[in-house]
């Protein structure tokens, strides 16, 4: 699936994905989501990768699903299949190592991704958040665990219900960022990182990787969020912000 807003492109053993959507703060459609999904699967099937690493233009790294697309889904009037499944499915089940470069902010599952990479780099002014109870929803991407496991509960919950955002500094110090860098240093940081762990013994890597990574878990927890997400999509509630997110824009 090509799609004008995700870039893929090859820079040796490491497939780069990034977001080219910068007038919309690289908020994610379906489209977008059916692209990243086959370009992470692409890359497992791919002897020639070694790494992937997700990149983005523009000042935002993503603001997150696009809200369109929600407000579209909660109505009925949305056609097609979804993407998005596959697309946390693939990155979830990857054992190729995945790298991000945060140049920016990221809302939603642009901040939830993060969670499932193997190392990231992330811009120091950056501001994370996870608004899902603000939207009525639920969170997504195994965020209920992963979060909780990587940040503590009560920081986790702070973000998820009070929707404090995580600073680049604090993702740093709290154990999500490997760094926390001024911006124009992030991708390059992160560009390095990805080249050498291309340039490590390839079978010791995934294997390391897959036992470090309760895949399983990881599968289980996305798919029960998944369900109870589609529930609240069709909320009052849910609707709701959805349609005052969309008047207030």
């Amino acid at each position: 699936m090509r799609e004008e807003h995700i870039i893929v492109s090859r820079d040796g053993a490491v497939l780069e994905i990034r977001f080219n959507r910068p007038d919309k703060k690289n908020a994610i459609t379906n489209a977008m989501y059916g692209a990243m999904a086959d370009a992470v699967a692409e890359a497992q099937r791919d002897d020639g990768v070694r790494a992937v690493l997700f990149t983005a233009s523009g000042d935002f790294f993503s603001a997150g699903n696009d809200i369109k697309d929600f407000a579209a889904q909660s109505t009925g009037a949305f056609e097609g299949p979804r993407h998005v499944t596959r697309f946390l499915e693939e990155v979830i089940q990857a054992e190729k190592p995945i790298v991000a470069a945060v140049q920016g902010h990221a809302v939603g599952v642009g901040t939830t991704m993060l969670f499932q990479c193997d190392l990231v780099y992330v811009a120091e002014h950056a501001r994370l958040t996870v608004p899902f109870i603000d939207l009525g929803v639920v969170p997504e991407n195994a965020s209920s665990l992963t979060m909780v496991e990587r940040l503590g509960h009560a920081r986790a919950f702070a973000l998820f219900g009070l929707g404090e955002p995580l600073t680049g500094n604090d993702a740093a110090a709290w154990g999500l960022a490997n760094a926390a860098l001024p911006a124009a240093e992030v991708e390059p940081r992160a560009r390095v990182a990805a080249q050498t762990l291309a340039s490590k013994p390839p079978q010791s890597m995934r294997l390391t990787k897959r036992l470090m990574r309760d895949r399983e878990a990881l599968l289980a927890r996305m798919r029960e969020e998944g369900e109870i997400f589609a529930e609240r999509l069709k909320s009052p509630e849910a609707m709701q912000a959805f349609s005052a997110f969309l008047q207030r824009r």
